[in-house]
């Protein structure tokens, strides 16, 4: 087995020179910026401090086609109240892109998040579109957004995307991470725009799961998003489809699966994981996982050192006792 690689997402506590100077040190493959997190205006000057502190490779990690939230409130919703959405992006509550408001029908259903919040569509004027809540949750700005009842066609990247593409380009970044990709012409289109650049396509929809035997004709890495994928499938369907997407892939030489969300979230506080998070990371090793990609831990959590530090020690205990037989002396001078 290669070594896994590890993806780490840069954030509020990461972007600092000393995670920055630790991420060299240990050998970090690469500092993922998620754009759905990052303003366009601020993505230059993000890239510059991160080539001025460390030689770790930046994987610039696409929005996709996704819907999210644009509101400037933060509001708890009960069960059965009502609200609008609005076209305008200054308005209270909107949607990004801007023209997915378009494509909304009457008895919609839009699951918000990851707080609980569901919202109907029950009426549909010119500018604006009044819904009722199904269940309780919190709504606030930059949360994704998955139409339940149907599918709807979005574009596979944003004007966002393509404007940090060029960007990323300027500063010679080989690696970028296509959101959402939900079958063979998403890869297609991908690679004409980044012909010679690294490639990571995420699976994070149900398509993506159908589509995935000639995706893996196409592609050679694919990362597996469990968080946004437990929208479009049951959540206790998670681990079947991991181990598939996983098995599929390891089954041809050179194609690579990268599996992220929630490996140490309780670390996002806490200074330690918990047994569920450490079972998770050894579990996907032994599946056969390429690499492990961090995500709110390092990016918000209040100890990203310590989820690298953690990650390499499940690692190494892995290695060190994956070949060797489980019997009772072994077990006897376990510490």
């Amino acid at each position: 087995m290669n070594k896994i690689k590890l993806f780490c997402t840069i954030g509020p506590s990461s972007l600092n020179r000393k995670f920055l100077k630790f991420s060299s040190k240990l050998k970090i493959d690469l500092l993922r910026i998620n754009l759905s997190h990052v303003e366009l205006h601020e993505l230059t000057a993000i890239i510059k401090f991160i080539k001025k502190h460390t030689n770790t490779n930046i994987c610039l990690d696409t929005e996709g086609a996704q819907i999210r939230t644009k509101t400037k409130i933060k509001k708890n919703f009960k069960k059965k109240q009502s609200g609008y959405i609005s076209s305008s992006v200054n308005s209270k509550f909107s949607l990004y892109p801007n023209d997915v408001i378009k494509m909304l029908k009457k008895k919609d259903i839009l699951d918000i998040g990851f707080d609980g919040l569901k919202i109907q569509i029950n009426k549909i004027k010119k500018n604006k579109i009044q819904f009722d809540t199904l269940s309780e949750g919190l709504l606030e700005n930059n949360k994704g957004v998955h139409l339940i009842n149907r599918k709807i066609k979005l574009n596979y990247l944003t004007k966002k995307d393509f404007a940090a593409i060029e960007i990323a380009k300027k500063f010679k970044i080989k690696n970028y991470a296509l959101s959402f990709t939900n079958g063979h012409n998403d890869i297609i289109k991908f690679k004409k725009i980044l012909p010679k650049q690294n490639k990571i396509y995420k699976v994070e929809t149900k398509d993506a799961l159908k589509n995935f035997d000639k995706m893996l004709k196409y592609g050679d890495n694919f990362l597996i998003d469990r968080g946004d994928l437990s929208k479009d499938i049951l959540i206790e369907n998670i681990p079947i489809a991991q181990r598939y997407l996983i098995s599929r892939t390891k089954k041809i030489k050179n194609k690579n699966v990268y599996v992220a969300t929630n490996f140490l979230e309780s670390m996002i506080i806490k200074s330690e994981p918990t047994r569920a998070e450490v079972n998770d990371i050894y579990n996907s090793l032994e599946m056969g996982a390429s690499g492990l990609v961090l995500a709110a831990e390092t990016a918000i959590g209040k100890n990203p050192h310590k989820c690298v530090l953690f990650i390499n020690k499940i690692y190494s205990n892995f290695i060190r006792n994956k070949k060797k037989e489980l019997t009772s002396k072994f077990i006897s001078k376990i510490k």
